[in-house]
């Protein structure tokens, strides 16, 4: 790459749009404000949503449905590859040890051990853990309950 092959990515140079300048431009007289009413007058500015008063759509119609958030929360994956390098083997994982390792944050309290990377220390894992993961461990000597 060179200074005489370098372009602009696609769009980052638009021109300005220029109302109210002739008929000749498409946008003249209104200025693309449209004719007359509250949205062609200076200052126009509304609520997203607004009926001029009436009880607007989105508070007519009912409340349905059930909202899962509450229930669908992603587990906090954690390799044993990041065990090894942070516990003393031996060790005794829990979610509060896992905690005091930095390894969780208060947004996520779900944590599952996961089978990425190579183990050689002996651990007893006291969180949930996927296949790979207990296979490992326990190859490697330690204990998943």
């Amino acid at each position: 790459m060179e200074l005489n092959n370098l372009s602009n990515v696609t769009g980052a140079r638009e021109r300005r749009k220029r109302v109210g300048r002739g008929c000749g431009s498409g946008m003249g007289k209104t200025s693309t404000r449209g004719h007359k009413g509250q949205a062609a007058r200076k200052g126009h500015k509304q609520k997203l949503g607004f009926e001029g008063g009436q009880m607007p759509l989105v508070r007519r119609l009912p409340k349905r449905g059930f909202n899962n958030a509450a229930f669908n929360a992603k587990a906090l994956g954690v390799n044993v590859a990041e065990l090894e390098k942070k516990f003393e083997s031996g060790a005794e994982i829990t979610a509060e040890a896992l905690a005091r390792a930095g390894f969780t944050d208060n947004k996520r309290p779900k944590i599952k051990i996961l089978g990425v990377g190579e183990l050689t220390k002996k651990f007893t894992v006291k969180v949930p853990c996927s296949a790979s993961a207990k296979a490992k461990i326990e190859q490697a000597g330690g204990t998943v309950g």
